[in-house]
C-alpha cells in the first residue's frame, strides 16, 4: 500500500484547506515518526496541488505551516493540545493509534493508518465462531483495521455465512465513531467514518442500548445483554484491548491476531487484572494521603474529572494533592513517598497503570469511587470513560458515614474521620485555614518522637515530612551562620600550602 493511501495525504489536505488552517500539528507516535518528513512533503504538494486549483495562488500567499509534533506531553493515544499550543497551532492532525477521546480546544483530525490484514483468514476464523457458537458475535476491532471491515462483511456474505441457516445466529460490526472531533460542539461532533468504514445499517436502526468503547460504538436491541453476545476482537494485545476484556469481563471473548494470522481464545491473562485491582481497591481503603495525577490536559472533562476526585477524597476524611508531571513513571513517583496511593486521572485506555514497580499503588478513577464512597460495592463492573463514570457514581453522593470500618489489608477495624476542630463554634470548611490547622497540628510533632510517623500513617504531606530521618540543611541553635574554612588555593600542580611545606 503507498503512502499516500495509507496515510490519508488526500483527504487530510482537503480537511486543512477546507477549514481554512494555517497551522496545523502533525502528532506522531515514536513507531511512525520515521515517516514524518515524507507525509509533511507529499502533504505540502498536496495542499499546494488543490490552491492552485482553486485559483488561490499568487505571489502573497504563503504555505501551510505544518509542524511535527513528537514525545508527547502524556499519553500518544490523546490529542496533544499542549504541545500544539506552543506553535499557535489551529487543529491537529493525529497519526495512528487513538483512543478518540474528545478534545477540550482544538479541532483534530484522526489518520488510523491501514495495518495488512488478511481478509480471507478474517473471514475464514469469524465464519467457524459463527457455526460453532451458541451467541450471537459482535465484532469490534483496533481502528487501525477500520479500512478493513467493508471488506470482511462483503467476503462473509458472498460465504453465506453473515447468518446460519436454521438458527438465529447473528454477526453484527461495530462502527468508528469519527475521524474527526470538533471540540466547539459540546465535544461530540461526529464528521464521517474513518476509512470508509460504514455502520451496520440495520444494526444501528434496532432501538435499544448504544455501547461506546474506544473510538467504537454499537446498538444492543431491547431486551438483549452484552453477556448474550461473544465479542471477535480484531487487532493485537494492546491498551484497547485491555479496555475492552476488562469493561466487558462478563462476555466471552476471542482475538484475531492479524499480524500473527492466529486466534487467541485464552484470555485469562488479561482477566486476571481484575483481582489485582481489586486488591488495589482495598489497599486504597486505608490510604490516608492521595495524590491526584493529572495525566492528560486535552480529554473533555478531565477538569471536572480532578475536581470531583478532590470531593470525594476530601469527604471521606482524607488529604489529597493534585500533581502534574507528564507521563508518570516510577522515579517521578518517588518523588513524593508522603503519598499513599496515587489516582491517575488520564483517558481510558492510559489510566490503567500496571504500577507494581512503584513506591505506591496508581488507580483508575473509577476505582477510587469504590474506595472512598463508604458502602460501594463492586459488582464487577468495571468503568473508564470519564462520562460513563459519572451516571454510574452520581454527583450527589450520599454522607460518608464516620462509623469505623473493617480493613482486609491490615485484618482490623479502622477510623478514617478525625474529630472536626471548631473555630469559634462553627465547623472549619475553609481551605486555606484548614491546611494551616493541619500544619499547626503537624508542627506538634517535633516535641514528640519524630520516629513515630511512618509511611501509612500521617495525615498530611506536613506530618510525614517530620517523621523523616532527614528534614535538610538545618541551622540549631544560633541563626548566625557557621564560620568557614578557607581551601586549598594555587595550580593542581601545586598548591599554595604544599609549596610552603617544602620550602620548609
Amino acid at each position: 500500500m503507498d503512502m499516500e493511501t495509507n496515510y490519508e495525504i488526500a483527504s487530510t489536505a482537503d480537511f486543512i484547506h477546507s477549514q481554512n488552517f494555517t497551522r496545523a500539528a502533525l502528532q506522531f507516535p515514536d513507531n511512525l515518526l520515521k515517516d514524518s518528513t515524507r507525509i509533511v512533503r507529499a502533504l505540502r504538494a498536496k495542499l499546494r496541488s488543490i490552491r492552485d486549483s482553486d485559483g488561490e495562488h499568487n505571489g502573497d500567499s504563503k504555505d501551510v505551516g505544518l509542524f511535527i509534533m513528537a514525545d508527547t506531553t502524556y499519553g500518544s493515544c490523546c490529542v496533544d493540545e499542549v504541545g500544539a499550543s506552543r506553535i499557535n497551532a489551529d487543529c491537529v492532525i493525529h497519526y495512528g493509534h487513538t483512543c478518540l477521546s474528545p478534545t477540550s480546544k482544538l479541532p483534530a483530525f484522526f489518520v488510523f493508518g491501514k495495518a495488512s490484514i488478511s481478509i480471507s483468514k478474517c473471514v475464514e476464523n469469524l465464519s467457524k465462531h459463527a457455526l460453532t457458537s451458541a451467541k450471537r458475535i459482535l465484532v469490534l476491532y483496533g481502528l487501525e483495521y477500520a479500512y478493513a471491515i467493508p471488506h470482511i462483511r462483503e467476503a462473509l456474505r458472498e460465504a453465506s455465512t453473515y447468518c446460519v441457516s436454521g438458527t438465529n445466529l447473528e454477526i453484527n460490526f461495530s462502527s468508528v465513531i469519527c475521524t474527526v472531533i470538533n471540540p466547539s460542539e459540546d465535544h461530540k461532533s461526529i464528521h464521517g467514518r474513518a476509512g470508509g468504514c460504514t455502520a451496520n445499517e440495520s444494526f444501528d436502526k434496532v432501538a435499544g442500548t448504544r455501547y461506546t468503547i474506544g473510538g467504537l460504538n454499537w446498538n444492543i436491541p431491547e431486551g438483549h445483554k452484552m453477556e448474550d453476545y461473544l465479542l471477535f476482537w480484531i487487532g493485537s494485545d494492546n491498551s484497547a484491548f485491555a479496555n475492552v476484556v476488562l469493561t466487558f469481563n462478563g462476555c466471552e471473548i476471542v482475538r484475531y491476531d492479524a499480524t500473527e494470522d492466529c486466534l487467541v481464545t485464552d484470555v485469562s491473562q488479561q482477566l486476571r487484572i481484575l483481582k489485582r485491582r481489586y486488591y488495589l481497591v482495598e489497599k486504597a481503603k486505608d490510604a490516608n494521603i492521595i495524590g491526584i495525577l493529572v495525566g492528560t490536559l486535552g480529554v473533555a472533562g478531565y477538569l471536572n474529572m480532578i475536581h470531583q476526585m478532590k470531593e470525594l477524597i476530601t469527604r471521606a476524611g482524607k488529604k489529597a494533592y493534585t500533581l502534574v508531571m507528564g507521563r508518570p513513571n516510577p522515579a517521578k513517583l518517588a518523588n513524593f513517598p508522603e503519598c499513599d496511593v496515587f489516582i491517575n486521572v488520564s483517558c481510558a485506555q492510559t489510566a490503567l497503570l500496571d504500577s507494581k514497580e512503584f513506591y505506591s499503588p496508581v488507580i483508575t478513577p473509577f476505582e477510587a469511587m469504590l474506595a472512598f464512597n463508604r458502602g460501594s460495592q463492586w459488582t464487577g463492573a468495571y468503568v473508564m470513560e470519564f462520562r460513563d463514570l459519572i451516571s454510574y457514581f452520581p454527583a450527589e453522593v450520599r454522607d460518608q458515614s464516620e462509623e469505623a470500618r473493617f480493613s482486609f489489608i491490615k485484618g482490623g477495624y479502622v477510623e478514617d474521620f478525625d474529630q472536626p476542630e471548631t473555630v469559634n463554634g462553627e465547623e472549619d470548611k475553609e481551605g486555606a485555614l484548614a491546611l494551616a490547622n493541619a500544619t499547626e497540628k503537624a508542627l506538634k510533632l517535633c516535641d514528640g518522637n519524630l520516629n513515630s510517623v511512618i509511611k501509612g500513617t500521617a495525615k498530611s504531606g506536613a506530618e510525614f515530612y517530620l517523621g523523616r530521618s532527614y528534614h535538610g540543611l538545618e541551622i540549631n541553635g544560633d541563626s548566625s551562620p557557621e564560620p568557614f574554612m578557607i581551601g586549598r588555593s594555587g595550580k593542581a600542580s601545586g598548591y599554595e600550602d604544599e609549596k610552603s611545606k617544602q620550602e620548609s
